[in-house]
């Protein structure tokens, strides 16, 4: 069953966003652009990586299913190309790909960025 995005707490992950993202500036600094690379793993079995890739395709996210990192679980990663380096940018980017991941059966397992 996928998770009801009304149940879901988009303040605490935007919080923990824009902790990470000053961590990461005060202590290595970011780039001003990058690929921004969101994570998002199955919360059951039968969660389908291929309809949630598809609305987020159409969004300009280019995914990828990564069936197993390492002994990691299955994940999708779904990236924004060539993106201005913000906290907010990052976040409006994930806001929108978190809402579709839950209506997919999957859910938030964070954020990345590739210059």
């Amino acid at each position: 069953m996928s998770q009801n995005t009304a149940s879901h707490d988009f303040a605490a992950q935007q919080a923990e966003t824009f902790a990470v993202y000053a961590d990461l500036q005060s202590k290595h600094g970011l780039p001003e652009v990058a690929d921004v690379d969101y994570f998002f793993v199955p919360t059951s079995d039968e969660a389908d990586w291929r309809p949630l890739a598809d609305v987020l395709s159409r969004q300009d996210y280019v995914c990828q299913y990564i069936e197993d990192d390492e002994g990691e679980g299955p994940y999708l990663m779904a990236t924004l190309p060539e993106q201005a380096v913000s906290a907010s940018s990052i976040w409006i980017g994930e806001e929108v790909a978190t809402q579709a991941a839950l209506e997919h059966g999957f859910a938030p397992d964070g954020w990345g960025l590739e210059a």
